[in-house]
């Protein structure tokens, strides 16, 4: 089971891959381009393109509003290797790693929306505008699990901006634009059609994803760039594509601007994001589902259990019920669920469509903030940590320890420590947490960095 999991693995980080610009090694005077594979070079295209003549859309307006608000994001890490010829002195070799990606402005102040794989580790970040300007920019916050990522730059003057429209309002079939700087080719704008809503990459990793997927041509470097409507709105920031070898063949996927907003706000108000449940287990309807059921429907989600307590409880869903819509919007697999969930806040009312007996009912439920996560294979139950609570330990991201579950670990005076790293990946919520745990190797250690209540900083490896 274990080696089918391990090329199950293998072959969907082969297929889908985010769009990450090409890296550097920097050592003092020598630079060598690595690149991910030969197709990367420019080459010739071939006339396959979109034939978008006998189309009535006007792409040019929505072109002008964007590509002078999206922006060339460069990335420099270290990364430090024991050197053999030294390490009996204690040398050691640093070697700068640099990478570029895309961003998009979105206030005239310098708030800038990307991806958190474009700006992940860096030690220090350069954006630089479509006029050449060139600015320092710091990480205001992160939210791994879904990708995106704020950051903000200082300018003396006004800067473009794009617009968040309503992401929900896309239909399959309209037509938007992707607007980035693939290969490090500044201000690249292509078009295509939105080819499907909702999807979810990896059904079996754990973490369910709500993607736009259009066939606009992106390559690596878009990654944290606009996908914009034909007026110019931004309804995703470009993430991933689907390649066995790279380079883009036909699908490359964004996530909705709804969640991206969501998300930003949050951070802004929050330092961390607020993620809201209904309250509800189960799973997306097929025809071999619904046969096991004995029910005719085949699309939405079946209701398998509901969480005590939570807005589904409170408000009356039941095992067995089958999710239909919320809020007038499909609601055709989990994926769609989590979609437009991944857009709320904690106590909003979302109006649920269900079927049961074959009888179709609205019911309004409140939708519950997430509280606490148990991690289970260490013994820990977590729970978010508010601005207040990570200032007194001098952190400014972390999850908080509410209870030891691990019997071995009851001495160690834990509760209440703040979790800042696992595996040496900042955490800034359960989720973080979660999409970590969730998509660890069963082989391979686990590594929880915390800080106590008296400002030390520990780690402990578990085996």
């Amino acid at each position: 089971m274990k080696q089918i999991i391990k090329f199950t693995f293998i072959a969907i980080i082969s297929s889908f891959i985010t769009l990450l610009g090409s890296k550097y090694i920097q050592k003092e005077d020598e630079v060598t381009i690595i690149y991910q594979n030969e197709a990367s070079k420019i080459i010739p295209a071939r006339n396959e393109s979109n034939n978008l003549s006998n189309t009535n859309v006007d792409f040019t307006e929505a072109a002008e509003k964007t590509v002078n608000a999206v922006v060339h994001v460069k990335n420099t890490t270290q990364e430090t290797n024991i050197n053999s010829r030294y390490y009996f002195f204690g040398g050691n070799n640093t070697r700068k790693m640099i990478g570029s990606g895309s961003g998009v402005i979105i206030s005239a102040d310098g708030y800038i929306i990307t991806n958190n794989h474009v700006i992940e580790n860096s030690s220090e970040l350069e954006v630089t505008l479509n006029n050449n300007k060139t600015y320092i920019a710091k990480i205001i916050g992160t939210d791994p699990s879904t990708d995106i990522a704020l950051i903000k730059i200082e300018s003396e003057e006004e800067l473009t901006y794009v617009p968040f429209g309503n992401s929900d309002n896309l239909k399959i079939g309209e037509w938007v634009l992707a607007v980035g700087n693939p290969f490090n080719l500044t201000s690249t704008v292509t078009a295509g059609i939105v080819s499907a809503k909702g999807r979810d990459l990896n059904e079996y990793d754990g973490n369910i994803q709500s993607f736009i997927q259009t066939d606009a041509a992106v390559n690596r470097g878009n990654s944290g760039g606009a996908l914009v409507n034909s007026k110019g709105d931004l309804m995703g920031i470009n993430t991933a594509i689907s390649s066995e070898t790279g380079s883009y063949v036909g699908y490359s996927f964004a996530v909705p601007a709804n969640n991206a907003r969501k998300i930003i706000e949050d951070i802004l108000e929050y330092g961390y994001v607020q993620k809201v449940i209904l309250g509800i287990s189960g799973g997306s309807l097929n025809t071999s589902i619904a046969d096991e059921l004995n029910i005719d429907e085949t699309e939405g989600v079946y209701v398998n259990l509901i969480e005590k307590g939570s807005g589904a409880d409170i408000s009356g869903i039941e095992k067995g019920d089958i999710i239909k819509s919320i809020d007038g919007q499909k609601i055709g697999k989990f994926s769609d669920l989590v979609g437009y969930l991944g857009s709320k806040q904690p106590n909003d009312i979302v109006l649920v469509t269900i079927v049961r007996d074959g009888i179709e009912n609205i019911i309004s439920v409140t939708l519950t903030k997430l509280e606490t996560y148990k991690l289970n294979y260490i013994g820990l139950e977590i729970k978010e940590s508010d601005n207040e609570e990570l200032k007194l330990f001098g952190v400014d991201h972390g999850v908080k320890i509410r209870q030891v579950l691990n019997k071995n670990l009851k001495g160690y005076g834990l509760e209440d420590s703040i979790i800042i790293k696992i595996n040496d990946k900042k955490i800034s919520s359960i989720e973080d947490a979660k999409y970590i745990l969730d998509n660890l190797n069963e082989s391979n250690p686990i590594k929880i960095t915390f800080i106590d209540k008296v400002g030390e900083i520990n780690s402990f490896i578990f085996r």
